[in-house]
């Protein structure tokens, strides 16, 4: 019969032989939540509904025909590639829940809406087995008709295989017939509150940096606005909320574009698709402020000094033109004014930099991480004792630690984080600490002395 061996907990065994532990040495340990996650909520004419559909940035660059419908190139792109320059991923909602799909005799659109209309099918002999057919699927755009799919060597219709863009109906057997476009598809009922409410039901257990809405609807804005408040303030759930033109929110979760989009037959507020990607994907230890515009739309920039003031004052970001003549760069680039919220109504508990959105980042993912480390290694797993809420305090100080070397706060000491103490209840803990968010110069006061 064999020794005894294997793990032990209390020197109680019976049989002789070795009992032995593998455990890992106890250190600090720091994991910091990565950033770049965007959201929203459009009205399409192509793509899957009722979901919540994960997007990265190299799926729209390569496969954008499949997820939206249209080339990464198309004008109803527009929006989206301002989105991606920063974001990387976003989790999509398609408004239009009632879509209706194209169709034909031969085949279905995959996803309803008005861009089925534009995919044709073909049945034609194989021209190396006359016995046999090719049946061929285009997608028409701007009057361009492209092969999409294409299956050849077909002998029944049972042989057929459903692609990205048509599932196809059941047939008995072939019949030849020219490229017939599918006929039928519409985008649904007009977009209501309630499809914005079921993107909010949704989008809920998601993780993201940053909801944006294009729209100037003052009903879903606040709607938005309500949830942000909600989530932030009683589940724990961090991210800002990007909006056009609103002046009223007046709350750190809430950023507020001003420039109205001047292009032709575009949403004044499209410029929010850039800023969503960008405030998204900042980092913690990043602002910004003074960041060149880099995507398509035109804006209205020309704002004399005292306005571009009261729009930082009133909690709006603005572009505005930067020329630098001694360059030669008369023109000037548009850049973003100051990385500022909606919320302007400061006091002792709550000051002016809880405005700076650099701020907000530093807080939000220290939220983020610090509830992380514990319930990914603490809740449930480790004793309240003195030893146990040590170990939190040291994973904690690292955590802070590494924020403090990539410079999103500053002058941070382990005496900042108090040690742990046990709460009212039992498995209770309670820690207080403190940190100082470092933000990026935006103002120069110089004074030159002449001798």
């Amino acid at each position: 019969m064999a020794l005894g061996g294997g793990y032990w907990l209390f020197q109680n065994k019976t049989l002789p032989g070795a009992y032995i532990n593998f455990v890992s040495k106890n250190k600090a340990f720091a994991e910091i939540v990565d950033r770049g996650y965007a959201t929203m909520a459009l009205s399409l004419d192509w793509g899957e509904t009722g979901k919540i559909v994960r997007v990265e940035q190299e799926e729209f660059q390569k496969d954008s025909v499949k997820i939206f419908g249209y080339d990464y190139a198309h004008e109803k792109m527009k929006g989206l590639r301002d989105l991606f320059i920063n974001t990387k991923t976003l989790y999509l909602y398609r408004l239009n829940s009632d879509a209706v799909k194209a169709q034909s005799t031969v085949a279905t659109a995959t996803c309803g809406g008005v861009r089925g209309n534009d995919i044709a099918v073909a049945i034609s002999a194989d021209i190396n087995d006359a016995s046999k057919f090719v049946v061929t699927t285009y997608l028409k755009t701007d009057d361009v008709v492209k092969k999409v799919d294409e299956q050849t060597g077909l002998s029944t219709p049972k042989e057929l295989v459903n692609n990205a863009y048509v599932t196809f109906n059941e047939m008995s057997a072939f019949t030849a017939q020219a490229a017939t476009y599918l006929t039928g598809g519409t985008n649904g009922t007009a977009v209501q509150a309630s499809d914005y409410q079921k993107y909010i039901e949704l989008i809920e257990p998601f993780y993201f940096n940053v909801l944006g809405y294009t729209g100037s609807d003052t009903t879903i804005q606040n709607l938005f606005i309500a949830f942000a408040k909600r989530t932030r303030e009683t589940t724990g759930q961090k991210f800002q909320v990007a909006l056009y033109n609103n002046t009223r929110a007046n709350y750190e979760g809430v950023i507020s574009l001003a420039n109205k989009v001047t292009d032709s037959g575009a949403e004044p507020g499209a410029g929010v698709y850039w800023l969503t990607g960008a405030e998204a994907s900042c980092p913690i230890n990043k602002s910004l402020t003074n960041k060149i515009y880099d995507g398509e739309y035109n804006f209205n920039v020309q704002y004399k000094q005292y306005e571009l003031e009261q729009f930082i004052k009133g909690g709006q970001i603005v572009f505005h033109n930067v020329a630098d003549s001694a360059s030669g760069n008369v023109k000037g680039n548009t850049r973003l004014l100051s990385d500022v919220n909606t919320f302007t109504e400061f006091s002792k508990e709550r000051t002016k930099d809880f405005a700076l959105n650099q701020v907000i980042r530093v807080l939000d993912n220290s939220a983020y991480d610090v509830a992380r480390l514990f319930n990914n290694y603490y809740l449930g797993k480790t004793p309240n004792d003195k030893d146990g809420r040590i170990a939190l305090w040291n994973d904690i100080v690292k955590l802070f630690e590494d924020y403090a070397k990539v410079r999103a706060i500053k002058e941070f000491e382990s005496k900042d984080v108090q040690i742990p103490t046990e709460g009212d209840e039992k498995g209770s803990v309670v820690v207080n600490y403190e940190i100082n968010p470092t933000v990026a110069m935006d103002k120069l006061y110089a004074t030159c002395y002449v001798k």
